[in-house]
């Protein structure tokens, strides 16, 4: 796939509320070793300063390689470019609406785009509540074309002791749709809940 044949993902972070979202995705794309290919929007950087005690610097630090939001040029805007295929984390309703429309007006929605085009998993984990008529008929829209949309909603069955616990297991349920497993994930059957009986003793 690369020089070092190692796997690709795109992320994207937007303004919205939840940016621990994309940065875990970053972390956890590490630990995988697959490289990451970070956009940024230029709300995100204030979502970053409201959210968190980092710097743009040191968020882009979790990346492999950084694009300018209005690089259009960049890698990531072609399809020729090969990748396993984007997460968007957090999506805001207006990246959400943008890359339904298909008139993109940014690297990041141009790179949602063209993933889509290119029949690859598109994971938008949006933010927004509560959901107008209007934004759920963008989410159909979204899923028609080939899209997944995919809130982060707290999975209270893998008993999260903390915050941080419940961002985990969001962000790997949203990798496990890119076929990566994260080893922070709680698993119904495996790890929580009731374990399978054999066929024989039941």
């Amino acid at each position: 796939m690369s020089k070092t044949d190692r796997a690709r993902l795109v992320v994207g972070v937007s303004g919205a509320s939840g940016i621990a979202y994309g940065l875990r995705v970053l972390d956890a794309a590490r630990e995988l070793d697959v490289e990451t290919h970070l956009v940024m929007s230029r709300a995100a950087a204030l979502t970053l300063q409201q959210e968190t005690s980092l710097n743009v610097a040191e968020a882009q630090g979790r990346a492999d390689v950084v694009h300018r939001v209005g690089d259009v040029g960049a890698a990531i805007a072609s399809g020729s470019f090969r990748t396993l295929g984007m997460i968007v984390a957090p999506c805001s309703v207006r990246t959400m609406s943008e890359i339904a429309t298909g008139v993109t007006a940014s690297l990041l929605t141009r790179a949602a785009d063209v993933t889509l085009k290119e029949r690859r998993p598109l994971v938008l984990m949006v933010r927004e509540s509560p959901l107008h008529l209007g934004h759920l008929r963008t989410m159909a829209k979204l899923a028609q074309m080939g899209a997944v949309i995919a809130p982060p909603m707290p999975a209270f069955y893998a008993r999260p002791q903390t915050l941080d616990d419940i961002i985990d297991q969001s962000v790997g349920r949203a990798l496990d749709l890119l076929g990566l497993s994260w080893k922070p994930v709680k698993r119904w059957g495996e790890d929580v809940g009731p374990i399978r009986a054999e066929a024989e003793g039941e």
